[in-house]
């Protein structure tokens, strides 16, 4: 055999490595030189002209080849040859591909066979539809791809459903390409797999997807994968993170957001067009199963629907929004906006060819908008979740950004923290559509649902996102035709947007100076339910972790008490202590209780105070593996009664008998709290290092003004077992009593909150205070 495997790994390791080719053009050279390689393997193993063929199928057949590509080749056999002489034939072939270091995914088959495993395996399927010929008999070839196609259209009313079924639990399975930190670039909804999918679809003659973006798209998805081959130096579709910098680099991009917002971008006009197509399948295999129960008569004809008027210029069509027959859209600017309304209210889809007619015959609207458009955009947010596809539509073709440029810096830009599902404007379409759902509890739903609309947009700009927000909204508010007034309600709702939970769980609600701050802040009663809603649903829309019942009542707390204030109600600051709690402390001795509570386990410590009190019972509570949401400390005499609100870490609440005597133990001096959470800790593995990213230094401030009666002292940090027992012990050494402490976890990071006073009970002078800071920054280094 004089054709060998080295001459051609060499070959291809000096192609992959030329200087100025890249993307489709390397991809076609590289499909050449391997369909060369395996011609001359065929031809040298004695393959029979014209008794058998081998063919390349799936990516090598459409010469998609990235440098890390498996090889799927399929050795068709004729009917004339023999078993023994094909398997022969194979191993021929098969043997240098092998030794060349190359993965070879192969199969031998009669076309009846192939056929036969087309009919039954969707993924060979969709391979074989890419049927491409490489060397030897091109009548086995072309019969096959002839026999295959003929099938798929001849079964694709039923075949069809099962390809879409498949792709919607693959969705389930790998996430969205668009809104994944790590996506999988090949099976993720809006990848590679979808794009093949797509094909298929075009292939049944059923119908067609949209083909706006749809080319560019794919090859920037190609180029990438073929990137992140390069730098990984094997087969992966997976971006991972610490990949993600190398990667854009190697295609050209500043860094990995700037990627992540590309292969978004890519990822939703791919999800977009597999919707689109998906909904025209579902109308057309419908079509096709009514018409087929009748042969003969009128009724035969009754599939095709009137048009039902929806809005002026608007009109429904056999499940889709179309515009009416008479529409100008180039004298009609709010059309655009009234056509999207009514096809959310409707919970339709507007077509494609209305939507590609929009985006080119629309006339601008005027600045201001006027009301109908304003209160058109409100209409089509207010539809709720049917809202999103429409949207989304628009988006695509270039409208939204239309509408207001600002949105273009917003963008499927990447939101690199795991609480959030979604690129940015995602997240805000979808905190509008969630908002909806709260319209009632507000005097002023316009203001809610474009507030919600545009609470983050200050993203798409440097420094902080609310302080660049606040400055946007200011000129986008009346370019939408908000009177001042409003705008100004506008902006403040971008301004506090993160207010209510910021205070809620990170301030001591008892404490008159904070509900005050808040009143100050919002002003009116209006205001403060429009930022409770807005509050809502921004947390709701950014995901499981960002919302739940415990944060959700600490803020209709603050929000009761801050009404109270604003409507010149005198606050007057709950009894701390229950009377059970109260007879606890009276005992004089230790006291520990575990309660149910409605939203966790309550703990109840009553103990004669003593400096580092909190940090021995924090420490015995993180033993027992309970998750502290929140605390509090209050002096009776010579007691001091903690009440903690725990949730167990896993399992199921600890024995109270237990916890009392390691309490008892650990302020006896006979259990060494600080060197079994030590301990525990080194079992940990370094979750920095394993999630493939540094984590940031704690942070430890002074809150000025927060509280009259104490020093307020804000930690945030990575969370870890023992964290709020290390900070305790750092305030115990610093010489100073914690009167009350405000715990919170949002995905891996804590945020800690204690209201602490010196030794003579006041707050602390400003010169010690920063020295309490920095040892507990040191204690936590």
């Amino acid at each position: 055999m004089t054709v060998e495997a080295s001459p051609y790994s060499q070959r291809r390791q000096e192609l992959l490595a030329r200087s100025g080719l890249t993307g489709a053009d390397r991809r076609k050279a590289l499909a050449d030189l391997t369909d060369a390689w395996l011609a001359g393997l065929f031809t040298e193993a004695g393959g029979p002209v014209g008794g058998a063929a081998l063919v390349a199928v799936g990516g090598y057949g459409r010469r998609e080849l990235s440098p890390g590509s498996d090889l799927d080749v399929l050795l068709l056999r004729g009917p004339h040859l023999r078993d023994t002489d094909a398997a022969e034939l194979a191993d021929r072939i098969w043997y240098p591909v092998w030794d060349s270091g190359v993965r070879l995914d192969h199969a031998v088959r009669t076309p009846s066979e192939a056929r036969r495993v087309a009919a039954e395996d969707l993924r060979a399927l969709l391979g074989l539809l890419d049927v491409r010929h490489v060397a030897g008999d091109v009548g086995l070839t072309e019969g096959l791809r002839a026999s295959v196609l003929a099938d798929w259209r001849g079964f694709s009313s039923k075949r069809l459903p099962e390809l879409l079924d498949s792709c919607r639990e693959r969705a389930e399975r790998s996430g969205e390409l668009a809104f994944t930190l790590e996506p999988d670039l090949k099976e993720s909804r809006g990848g590679l797999r979808d794009l093949v999918v797509l094909r298929a679809v075009a292939a049944s003659w059923v119908t067609d997807a949209p083909h706006a973006g749809l080319e560019q798209a794919h090859e920037t998805l190609l180029d990438v994968r073929d990137a992140l081959h390069t730098v990984t130096g094997r087969a992966s579709d997976r971006l991972a993170l610490q990949e993600q910098d190398a990667v854009a680099h190697q295609v050209g991009l500043l860094d990995a957001d700037q990627l992540l917002r590309q292969v978004a971008s890519a990822g939703r006009t791919v999800a977009y067009a597999l919707d689109v197509t998906a909904h025209r399948v579902e109308h057309a295999v419908l079509t096709r199963r009514s018409r087929s129960r009748f042969v003969t008569g009128p009724l035969r004809h009754s599939a095709v629907r009137l048009r039902a008027p929806l809005a002026e210029g608007v009109v429904e069509q056999e499940g889709d929004v179309v515009l009416a027959r008479d529409a100008r859209p180039a004298e009609d600017p709010v059309l655009v906006l009234r056509a999207a309304a009514a096809a959310a209210q409707a919970a339709m889809r507007l077509s494609p060819h209305t939507v590609d007619r929009l985006a080119a015959e629309s006339a601008p609207l005027p600045q201001p908008w006027p009301y109908e458009a304003r209160d058109a955009l409100v209409s089509l947010l207010g539809a709720g979740a049917p809202a999103i596809p429409v949207w989304e539509a628009l988006d695509q073709a270039g409208i939204t950004t239309r509408l207001i440029p600002d949105w273009e810096r917003v963008r499927s830009r990447p939101q690199r923290n795991p609480v959030h599902r979604f690129t940015v404007d995602r997240h805000l379409v979808e905190t509008a559509t969630t908002a909806a759902a709260f319209s009632r509890r507000v005097s002023r739903p316009d203001l809610l649902l474009v507030g919600a609309l545009l609470h983050d947009i200050g993203k798409g700009w440097p420094g902080d996102h609310t302080e660049a927000g606040v400055a946007v909204v200011a000129d986008i508010a009346p370019r939408l035709g908000f009177d001042p007034a409003e705008a100004e309600v506008l902006v403040s709702l971008v301004r506090y947007h993160l207010l209510l939970p910021d205070t809620a769980t990170r301030r001591d609600l008892d404490d008159p100076a904070t509900v005050t701050a808040v009143a100050a802040a919002v002003e009116t009663p209006e205001n403060l339910d429009l930022l409770h809603a807005l509050t809502e649903a921004d947390a709701l829309a950014t995901g499981p972790a960002a919302w739940g019942e415990w944060k959700a009542a600490l803020v209709a707390d603050l929000v009761a008490r801050t009404h109270s204030v604003l409507r010149g109600h005198v606050v007057v600051p709950p009894e701390p202590l229950t009377p059970e709690q109260q007879q606890l402390a009276r005992r004089g001795d230790l006291a520990v209780t575990l309660l149910e509570a409605a939203y966790g386990l309550e703990v109840t410590v009553a103990a004669p105070d003593r400096l580092g009190l909190l940090a021995t019972v924090a420490g015995v509570l993180s033993l027992h593996r309970l998750a502290v949401r929140s605390a509090t400390a209050t002096s009776e005499g010579s007691m001091a009664v903690q009440v903690w609100t725990v949730l167990p870490e896993f399992g199921s609440a600890p024995d109270a008998r237990a916890l009392r005597e390691d309490v008892r133990r650990a302020l006896e001096g006979r259990l060494d709290v600080a060197d079994r959470l030590r301990r525990r800790e080194e079992s940990y593995p370094d979750q920095g290092h394993r999630l493939g990213r540094a984590v940031p230094p704690a942070r430890v401030d002074v809150v000025p003004g927060a509280s009259e009666s104490a020093t307020v002292i804000e930690v945030r940090a990575h969370d870890r077992p023992g964290l709020l027992h290390r900070i305790g012990a750092s305030l115990a050494a610093a010489g100073v009593n914690v009167l009350s402490a405000r715990v919170s976890t949002l995905g891996s990071d804590a945020v800690d909150v204690f209201y602490v006073v010196g030794s003579d009970g006041r707050p602390l002078g400003p010169e010690q205070a920063r020295e309490v800071a920095l040892a507990v920054r040191g204690a936590l280094r």
